[in-house]
């Protein structure tokens, strides 16, 4: 908004600090995993949705559930099978014999924050049901529109390595998620840490740091964080290069099937400001941009055959982008 007055120095000093307490409550129970911790608060700040991929056991629904116990809001965990239906998501309308009418049932998308487990192992209709809510931020049950709550973050998690009896989300969808976190292994000192930590223990209590109101300003800060225009011009000049890799002196085109949506103009934009006020500065600088840009663009940029048959990912590409663009 550009009537808004810009973030001093101090605000962002002070607000950074109320982040920091948020990854620290979080640390109690989460071992490493700083860069996926990160990722959700930058999401959690800036109100977009999350997809977490990682093999099973390291920890993101904990993450993510842990996350929600620091902010004061609702949390609601939704399992994903095959044989889930949409109304299990959104709620149905339910016939009540007594007075003859039908009464409205909401589902567990009426919470501020929802857990998406396994996302990719319920049908196409029910991911499809969850994307629109996410997309239109309320949902239609039975001929009435309802708003969700705010704040209303959604948080899925897909495991790789299974495909039987997966149904893998289409890109174009994929692409409503604001950030896509790859999940590593620990290191061994972080794992010798959660064998000493967890192992016949109970799971430590975290406490709220936040609350909903204080989201909100922090939301709101975020948008004032000030962005240079010789920043604005580096954000398009990597969104730009990855639709055309040529016109920036980059030999992609042949890797690059599609480039970055608008949406990654966005995102790289917002998040880039959110991880400046996470750091106690009320100004964008590059690293910000190159430090978010792979979570941003690894699902929005799509590669070729010729690409997977030299065995690159998409992350490749993105890197090749960062590293090639000229930084200002």
């Amino acid at each position: 908004m550009t009537d808004q007055q810009p973030l001093d120095k101090m605000q962002a000093h002070e607000l950074a600090g109320r982040l920091s307490g948020v990854i620290a409550e979080t640390q109690k129970v989460i071992v490493g995993q700083k860069d996926m911790m990160e990722g959700l608060l930058l999401g959690l700040i800036t109100g977009g949705h999350i997809l977490l991929e990682g093999v099973p056991g390291l920890a993101k629904t904990l993450a993510v559930s842990t996350l929600a116990k620091t902010v004061d809001t609702g949390f609601r965990r939704i399992q994903f099978t095959p044989d889930l239906l949409p109304a299990d998501v959104t709620g149905t309308t339910i016939y009540n014999r007594d007075t003859g009418e039908f009464t409205v049932k909401k589902g567990p998308v009426f919470s501020n924050i929802i857990l998406a487990d396994e996302i990719n192992r319920a049908p196409a209709k029910v991911q499809s049901a969850l994307l629109e809510a996410m997309q239109e931020r309320q949902v239609t049950i039975g001929g009435e529109t309802f708003p969700l709550a705010d704040p209303f973050l959604v948080l899925a998690t897909q495991n790789p390595i299974e495909q039987e009896g997966t149904y893998p989300l289409p890109e174009a969808q994929v692409d409503r998620f604001l950030l896509k976190l790859k999940i590593g292994y620990p290191t061994r000192e972080e794992e010798r840490q959660i064998l000493d930590r967890m192992a016949g223990r109970e799971i430590p209590e975290v406490d709220t740091v936040i609350d909903p109101t204080a989201l909100r300003d922090i939301r709101q800060a975020v948008s004032r964080v000030f962005v240079d225009e010789k920043i604005k011009s580096y954000i398009l000049d990597i969104v730009f290069a990855s639709r055309d890799p040529e016109a920036a002196g980059l030999d992609l085109s042949p890797l690059i099937a599609w480039g970055a949506s608008p949406r990654a103009t966005l995102a790289l934009t917002q998040l880039s400001r959110a991880r400046a006020l996470m750091r106690g500065r009320a100004f964008v600088i590059p690293e910000d941009i190159k430090a978010v840009g792979l979570n941003i663009l690894r699902h929005r940029i799509l590669i070729t055959y010729e690409a997977e048959a030299e065995n690159l990912t998409s992350d490749d590409i993105v890197m090749s982008l960062l590293d090639n663009i000229e930084v200002p």
